[in-house]
């Protein structure tokens, strides 16, 4: 390798890793385009015409993607004009109704960071944590528990409680599979599914039962009290809340972990290469029980925030299906802590901007998880990605992270 041929390799394996996740979002986005086309019926109607109006055609073709993501856009970061006027306006409403966009993206990403770490930590030791989910509804059940049936306590002993509580009733979840996976060597996978179901329909009987607030008709819980919930920095309606930044924290406490202390390097090393890490001493067991214990506890997380910071109690339709999301993000994140947050914020805003979408552009909500698809299928296979933008592949840090293997 020649000197002037050394600078360009380090720079394409330190870009790669951005690029190609940036290139797989940048082309769902344009595959989604196709998907709005053909199923506009005024663009279909002007394409009968295309052999004698392709103009025509193909401006109908770009209003309508135009509309679809500009809304999108709208309704997930506001509009510009419209905050710049209501700051120079100084009305508190004015600004609030302006800026409310953004801060529902990010309520919305909230629970994905935490999600995406729970996936993004098994991944690194070669675990699949397919029961993200269900450990989310048991963090919210103990959260909830503890917001409902402690009072008189102030809210600096209070929110650090049911938080704990939460990430507490995560991890024991996840402690089953982990077990049965390092004990009898039981698939993760399998495990945690069945461990979703019985999650399920716990939080079902609790919400019909014991939880049950006695004046609804609907199986939710009562609220927990206000010295439990977590702040919001704004008055209503914006629900923008201090669990964002607890995530945050969160984040840059798991890249800490796994990245500069022994323990972390060890459970690397496991997922990486379990047969060298047992060779290096390394215990196998523990260090499978602890990344698995972790995951649950963050996915615990998620579900406390959900309960603490934004309903304020527990209903069984309280989570979006972030658990399963969570997969996506870290495989977009690559299982790295500030990727899983980049991942997470991203599908907020497509999450938050896609009501606006369907009600300006009549595009229905589904397009989103369209594109979501898309997105994981691009990284999931960055051989397409390469092929299409003509990328030479460096050997190196461009895969996502993945288990070791399905029955490994």
């Amino acid at each position: 390798m020649s000197d002037s041929q050394a600078p360009s390799l380090v720079w394409r394996r330190r870009l790669q890793p951005i690029l190609l996740p940036a290139l797989a979002i940048f082309t769902a986005f344009v595959f989604g385009s196709l998907v709005i086309v053909l199923t506009d019926f005024s663009v279909l109607e002007a394409f009968k015409n295309f052999a004698s109006a392709p103009g025509g055609s193909l401006s109908a073709a770009w209003k309508a993607i135009g509309t679809a993501y500009g809304s999108l856009l709208e309704g997930s970061l506001g509009s510009p004009a419209r905050m710049i006027a209501a700051l120079q306006s100084g009305d508190s409403k004015q600004i609030g109704d302006a800026f409310y966009p953004i801060t529902e993206s990010l309520v919305a990403a909230t629970p994905y960071i935490f999600a995406g770490l729970a996936v993004a930590v098994g991944f690194r030791c070669g675990l699949f944590n397919i029961g993200a989910e269900g450990q989310l509804f048991i963090g919210a059940i103990c959260s909830v528990w503890v917001g409902i049936t402690l009072k008189g306590l102030p809210a600096i002993v209070h929110i650090p409680l049911a938080l704990l509580a939460g990430a507490a009733g995560g991890a024991l979840w996840a402690f089953v599979p982990a077990i049965l996976k390092a004990k009898a060597g039981a698939h993760e996978v399998i495990n945690t599914i069945m461990m979703n179901y019985v999650a399920f329909r716990l939080s079902e009987w609790l919400l019909n039962g014991p939880l049950k607030r006695p004046e609804s008709a609907n199986p939710v819980s009562a609220f927990i009290q206000p010295s439990a919930e977590l702040p919001r920095f704004f008055p209503d309606p914006i629900r923008f809340h201090m669990g964002f930044f607890v995530a945050l924290g969160v984040a840059a406490f798991i890249y800490w972990f796994l990245f500069k202390t022994t323990l972390g390097f060890e459970i690397r090393t496991v997922g990486a290469n379990a047969s060298a890490a047992k060779y290096a001493g390394m215990n196998i067991t523990r260090n499978l029980i602890i990344a698995m214990c972790l995951s649950g506890a963050l996915a615990g997380l998620a579900g406390a925030n959900e309960v603490l910071g934004v309903n304020h109690n527990l209903a069984n339709a309280f989570s979006a299906g972030y658990g399963f999301d969570s997969i996506a993000l870290a495989l977009l994140g690559k299982s790295h802590p500030f990727g899983v947050v980049l991942a997470a914020v991203l599908f907020g805003t497509l999450r938050s901007g896609s009501t606006r979408m369907q009600n300006v552009a009549q595009i229905p909500v589904d397009i989103i998880s369209v594109i979501q698809a898309l997105v994981i299928a691009f990284i999931a296979a960055p051989a397409i990605i390469r092929a299409i933008y003509r990328l030479k592949a460096v050997g190196e840090g461009e895969g996502a992270v993945f288990t070791r293997g399905w029955g490994k």
